[in-house]
Parts: C-alpha cells; sequence; structure tokens
C-alpha cells in the first residue's frame, strides 16, 4: 500500500506545512543572530511557507476539479443508460398492453 491510498493529499500536504513550520521556528530559536537578522530570517521562510500553501492549495483545487468533472461524467453515463433502460420499460409494456387488449377483443373477457 502506497502512501496516496493509506492518506489524502490534503493530509500529506498540512503534514509537510506543519514540519516546515516547526522546523524553521527550531532553526531560529537555536540559531545565535541578531534582532534585525532574525526577523529577516522569519519573513523570509514566511514568505517560502506561504508560497508552498499557494502551491499545495492550487494542486488541491486542480485534483478537485478533475474529480468533480470525472463524477460529471461518471453521473452522465449513468443517466443515460437509466433513461434508456426506463424507455425500454415503458415500450415493453406498452406492448404487453396491446397484446393483451388484443387478446381480450378475440376471445371475450371471460377467458383472459
Amino acid at each position: 500500500m502506497d502512501c496516496e491510498e493509506r492518506f489524502s493529499a490534503g493530509s500529506i500536504i498540512a503534514a509537510f506545512l506543519l514540519g516546515g513550520a516547526v522546523g524553521a521556528g527550531l532553526a531560529i530559536l537555536l540559531t545565535p543572530t541578531s534582532g534585525p537578522e532574525t526577523r529577516e530570517r522569519i519573513r523570509e521562510r514566511a514568505g517560502y511557507l506561504r508560497d508552498q500553501a499557494n502551491d499545495a492549495a492550487d494542486e488541491i483545487k486542480e485534483r478537485a476539479t478533475s474529480l468533480l468533472e470525472r463524477g460529471r461524467e461518471f453521473i452522465g453515463e449513468k443517466k443515460t443508460i437509466l433513461e434508456s433502460a426506463i424507455e425500454a420499460g415503458k415500450e415493453a409494456m406498452e406492448m404487453e398492453k396491446e397484446r393483451l387488449m388484443s387478446k381480450f377483443k378475440k376471445e371475450g373477457p371471460e377467458e383472459v
């Protein structure tokens, strides 16, 4: 079983972003730098994480759109099949009705 079968794309991306944020926070806290330098590093890392989150959101949106389109196609196909089956059932019912009416007219009401 591969990773995609056990975890959703959203949970993988969330774990990645959380890991990145924790790693960045630890790096900032454990690295001896001046205040302005630390703030700049925080800004850079926040920008990087924001870009990563935007990329992940775009990918999820594309996958969701693709999945939605496939779902619509599937439903359209099943709807066509169902409509055909209903029409065939109506035709069969009409033919049986005509057969019984014909038999009724030939033999009379007591024999049908």
